[in-house]
């Protein structure tokens, strides 16, 4: 199989490329986040888990270009993924090409201690490990909430998941043969990565993660499905996890979880396949259109209290992701 873009690897596209890299009725890849639930709630259950990663967290953190606008680079990344998953193989090219050119200037040392991790330590958005991670959280949330909101995946459903994003993986420029090759060796690396002290989780993410996770700019009638989403999200993550940032969970809220849960699972053949299945992209724009009318408005919204040095006079200012 190839795990090049067509562009990398300076070779001409065949007519049939035009399925894109995860093909309609073929890619397990392209069935899960077609479904909306998923699309919707993936990335930032991703974000969450993901920011337990000194240097992933912390190089994502200060490498943005728009610090007023944190939720501004969430759907560029959302509009990234959804191309490479459903778009042309023309199309995901384009978008590969732009991300590797960003991820080559994406390179750092953290300022400060955090965990196992001493200060200076170097980060890189090419580091193989850390795109490997990204990748990973990125799969265990979509598969745990495709299972939880439609339906559990067989044995070889999995398998051909796991294969789908070990290439997705590799298009974005892990390198080939990286990425453990089954799915049951990429559940046993979930595994040692979540017991490992690689992890550790800084009082900057403690603080932030679960507001970027939770508190998306929206308009305010859209706010009542905000929270409910927002249920169904952290009824998939790990109740250690949830622990770590002091998120409040208790029977009550884990009742709420399992009828939500159920509710969308029994309703979801009622529900017409257009609205249920296709793109976010309306979706993820009206985050961003709400963000930068707050901002026009003077509101009170997200930043991050992370520091980087300044390239203009050596000082140190304010950023966020």
């Amino acid at each position: 199989m190839i795990r090049t873009t067509a562009a990398a690897a300076g070779t001409i596209v065949p007519a049939m490329a035009d399925e894109g890299y995860f093909p309609r009725g073929r890619s397990v890849l392209r069935r899960v986040h077609s479904e909306r639930a998923v699309g919707l709630l993936y990335g930032q259950r991703a974000l969450l888990i993901g920011s337990l990663h000194p240097l992933n967290f912390t190089g994502t953190l200060l490498s943005t270009r728009d610090p007023e606008r944190p939720f501004a680079r969430l759907v560029h990344t959302a509009h990234y993924f959804e191309t490479v998953m459903f778009g042309t193989r023309a199309e995901a090219d384009t978008i590969l090409e732009r991300v590797h050119a960003l991820h080559g200037q994406v390179h750092g040392e953290l300022p400060e201690a955090a965990g196992p991790w001493p200060a200076g330590t170097p980060y890189s958005a090419t580091d193989p490990a850390l795109m490997l991670w990204t990748v990973a959280v990125s799969f265990d949330s979509a598969e745990a909430l495709y299972e939880q909101l439609v339906r559990p995946l067989s044995h070889e459903e999995r398998e051909a998941f796991w294969s789908d994003y070990v290439l997705f993986g590799e298009l974005f420029g892990i390198p080939e043969g990286y990425a453990p090759a089954t799915y049951a060796d990429f559940r046993a690396y979930w595994r040692e990565r979540l017991a490992s002290d690689e992890l550790h989780l800084t009082d900057t993410a403690r603080r932030f993660a679960p507001r970027v996770t939770l508190e998306l700019p929206l308009p305010p009638e859209r706010r009542p499905g905000l929270e409910a989403l927002n249920l169904l999200l952290l009824g998939t993550v790990p109740a250690d996890i949830r622990r770590r940032f002091g998120i409040p969970w208790g029977p009550a809220r884990e009742a709420a979880f399992r009828a939500g849960s159920l509710a969308v699972r029994h309703s979801r053949p009622l529900v017409p396949r257009r609205v249920r299945r296709g793109s976010n992209r309306a979706s993820f724009d009206l985050v961003a259109a709400t963000e930068r009318r707050w901002i026009k408005q003077g509101r009170d919204h997200l930043r991050s209290p992370v520091a980087r040095p300044s390239t203009a006079s050596g000082g140190r200012r304010e950023v966020a992701s």
